[in-house]
């Protein structure tokens, strides 16, 4: 069972981390509501759909900032029991900081649990239905690109051609063992290439020594041809990129996928290690915010605060940044991309933690 003073540090910390996600939530949907609104203006769509879809994809923005958010409410938690020196009370009652930070700490990584649980699989499935939604009104509807277990997938539309792609695996610059497709806007078959490599480093594809079959005649030509495409490596590697749509099942079988036609799932596991290191990273944030609102002044202004909850979430953001960037381009083992900022987090926290009782 709870005991009083933890049921009354859980529930006021619950309301100050409800308070500020509402305030970002807020903020999320202000600034999405006018990209939005700027996206739609020359399309014949309802005027409703640019809200609806600032509401569809919000949940998942908000899902990205959760770690800061965890972090400035953890300040404004302090910042509230100073100015009611209700601080002074708990210690007078036997309460120390150690116990005030292994309650916020477990708070943190029950919710955050839990956010990986529910929250982020409701708020990736939200956002699936913004990008179909919204695929219909752009450009690239007419393109597609997918894995799936029996390889890479391409539509295309090229001279009033639809496109075809359909590759065993992908390796550096080359699809492998390819056979593309070429239909009229009716689907009636016009052509088929086959090819064991096409280079994909530029738009103008470099197919080698295909076969093509027009009309059940099939030639075998020795060189290469060029083929121009809406495609190259940098785009199909960005519609892959996409993870923010899938939830944890998806994920997880996308990376299979991927390993099977010898695809890198660097940026899969990346993603997946960064879902499941959430609760962890919730806790270390809040302990890191408690240890620094422990050691300053304890009337300085609430500005003051958000101020520096907000410099501390920009240096934790660009540290996590810069190592998920070097997984990503394999500089660094994909585990230790997302683990290395934590270990950095965590060592200061235990550093901060030694003699808080005396603050």
């Amino acid at each position: 069972m709870f005991k009083i003073y933890q049921k009354y540090i859980v529930y006021n910390f619950f309301n100050k981390l409800l308070f500020v996600t509402l305030i970002f939530f807020s903020l999320t949907i202000i600034l999405n509501i006018f990209e939005e609104i700027s996206f739609f203006k020359n399309t014949e769509s309802n005027f409703l759909l640019p809200y609806f879809l600032t509401f569809l994809t919000a949940p998942i923005t908000l899902f990205e900032i959760f770690p800061f958010i965890f972090l400035i409410s953890t300040q404004y938690f302090f910042y509230d029991i100073y100015k009611k020196n209700e601080l002074l009370i708990l210690k007078n009652n036997g309460l120390n900081n150690l116990s005030i930070i292994k309650t916020l700490f477990i708070v943190s990584f029950v919710l955050g649990f839990f956010m990986i649980i529910l929250y982020y699989n409701i708020a990736s499935s939200l956002k699936f239905v913004y990008t179909d939604i919204k695929n219909k009104f752009t450009n690239d509807n007419k393109y597609l690109a997918v894995v799936n277990d029996s390889g890479i997938w391409i539509k295309d539309e090229i001279n009033g051609s639809v496109v075809i792609v359909k590759s065993g695996n992908i390796k550096d610059d080359y699809l492998i063992n390819v056979i593309i497709n070429t239909f009229d806007n009716n689907f009636n078959h016009q052509s088929t290439i086959q090819s064991d490599k096409v280079d994909i480093n530029n738009k103008s594809w470099i197919i080698f020594k295909p076969k093509i079959t027009k009309a059940n005649i099939s030639e075998k030509i020795d060189g290469q041809i060029i083929l121009k495409t809406n495609f190259d490596k940098e785009r199909i590697n960005s519609l892959f990129s996409n993870f923010s749509t899938l939830n944890l099942i998806e994920l997880i079988s996308l990376k299979k996928d991927y390993e099977s036609i010898g695809y890198s799932s660097d940026e899969i596991l990346i993603h997946l290690f960064k879902l499941f290191s959430t609760p962890l990273l919730y806790s270390l944030l809040t302990v890191l915010a408690a240890i620094v609102m422990l050691n300053i002044k304890k009337n300085q202004s609430l500005f003051f605060h958000a101020l520096l909850g907000i410099l501390i979430s920009v240096l934790i953001y660009y540290l996590n940044f810069i190592f998920a960037s070097l997984g990503n381009t394999g500089k660094i083992p994909p585990n230790l991309s997302i683990f290395l900022p934590i270990i950095f987090i965590s060592i200061i926290t235990i550093i901060g933690l030694v003699r808080i009782n005396e603050k």
